[in-house]
């Protein structure tokens, strides 16, 4: 992967993709409510990254201090949504994810039960330019 530095515009396809999480039940059926007494909800993905970790020490080897996709739950609501491993998130409902905190990043996707991403896959073939 070639190294981006935060901050920097980024020259890429970004992806856009619409994640519907899926509510989390007790045994019974009935939501279970955070601390906030609201509805929780679960979106079938892991992340790692943000400007405030070290990305040279990341197991996968993550060229910069995006937020990227580290695990995806299979046949979950992001396996369904199309993200997979290794995608960065670049943004989340409307939210710029280049230079954001991993706490802040956590915070963004878990509020609400849809998140509207854009995100940048490695190895997507170039679009030819259109120039006439």
């Amino acid at each position: 992967m070639a190294a981006h530095i935060a901050g920097n515009t980024l020259e890429c396809l970004s992806i856009p993709l619409e994640l519907k999480k899926e509510p989390v039940v007790d045994e019974k059926g009935s939501h279970v409510l955070g601390p906030d007494g609201k509805p929780q909800y679960r979106c079938g993905f892991k992340i790692g990254g943000g400007i405030d970790q070290d990305h040279t020490k990341s197991p996968q080897g993550y060229p910069d201090n995006g937020i990227y996709v580290t695990f995806i739950q299979a046949d979950g609501p992001a396996a369904h949504s199309g993200l997979q491993v290794h995608d960065k998130i670049l943004q989340v409902n409307g939210h710029d994810f280049t230079m954001v905190t991993h706490k802040k990043a956590v915070e963004y996707i878990m509020r609400k039960p849809t998140l509207k991403m854009l995100v940048f896959r490695q190895g997507l073939p170039r679009v030819p330019s259109t120039s006439s």
